[in-house]
């Protein structure tokens, strides 16, 4: 895949390596918005085939730094689908009931059901980023945390659940553009946050962790994607494609008819 970036875990890289710019891949952005929009209305189409087989599950997972881009990604590419057919779940911090559990206890119930496309707004890998770079547990907690993962993902792989992950892999410069812009426009003063101007103090310990996490967490039933994320308009392509594709090799498809319905006469 040229213009999606996936490693696995026999593939070793740096992730200041990986670009951000995603130019370099597709450098009209005109014709890229067309094949986007042209990808998004058969993902329609596929999300209500998988709607109504009511068989398999898809598992969208976004992470990224702040201002990555996770809000924008899950308008852009949920923009016509069936409601009834998705369910979106964003992470923030954990509450008091979902302390008193295990880390996945807050994931697992919320996991899509046959038939439906599940996207998480950040995600269980949260206990891998923030608790690091944050020392909120210790090494001797975090660290088993990817075999945990990975376990996880596998028992929903065999379950009939496919997992797509996306890293949005924004450049220290480019977020600083968009927490600018936050100041900036009034419309997007509320998204503004002191705390983010905090942690992006730690942006290399967080780079170290998102590394290690992609090195460890990238398996054949739950890749990883490295989406080059300062130009929306290709992440979008990017993950519409690997999206797409994905359900295409699903192939759902309607059921079919409840008898012979060419003898039925509504009076």
């Amino acid at each position: 895949m040229p213009n999606t970036h996936q490693f696995a875990l026999e593939r070793p890289f740096q992730l200041q390596t990986l670009p951000t710019d995603g130019k370099q891949f597709h450098p009209d952005r005109d014709v890229a918005e067309t094949e986007f929009k042209a990808l998004r209305k058969e993902f329609v189409q596929l999300q209500r085939q998988l709607y109504a087989e009511d068989k398999q599950k898809l598992l969208i997972v976004l992470q990224a730094m702040d201002a990555g881009g996770k809000d924008g990604t899950i308008r852009n590419i949920l923009k016509g689908v069936n409601p009834q057919g998705v369910r979106v779940h964003s992470f923030k911090v954990p509450s008091k009931e979902e302390l008193a559990h295990d880390f996945l206890w807050r994931i697992h119930k919320v996991v899509p059901a046959r038939g439906m496309i599940g996207v998480f707004n950040r995600s269980h890998y949260e206990d891998v980023l923030v608790v690091r770079v944050h020392n909120i547990v210790p090494e001797a907690v975090w660290r088993p945390r990817y075999e945990q993962i990975n376990q996880f993902e596998k028992l929903l792989h065999d379950t009939g659940t496919r997992i797509l992950k996306f890293y949005l892999h924004i450049s220290k410069d480019e977020q600083k553009e968009r927490f600018q812009a936050r100041l900036d426009e009034p419309d997007k003063n509320w998204k503004f946050s002191r705390e983010d101007l905090e942690k992006r103090k730690f942006w290399p310990d967080y780079m170290a962790a998102y590394e290690e996490m992609l090195h460890e967490c990238s398996t054949a039933w739950a890749p990883w994607y490295v989406i080059p994320a300062n130009q929306k308009w290709y992440r979008n392509l990017a993950i519409m494609r690997t999206i797409v594709n994905t359900l295409r090799e699903m192939n759902p498809q309607f059921p079919e008819a409840d008898g012979d319905l060419d003898q039925i006469v509504i009076e």
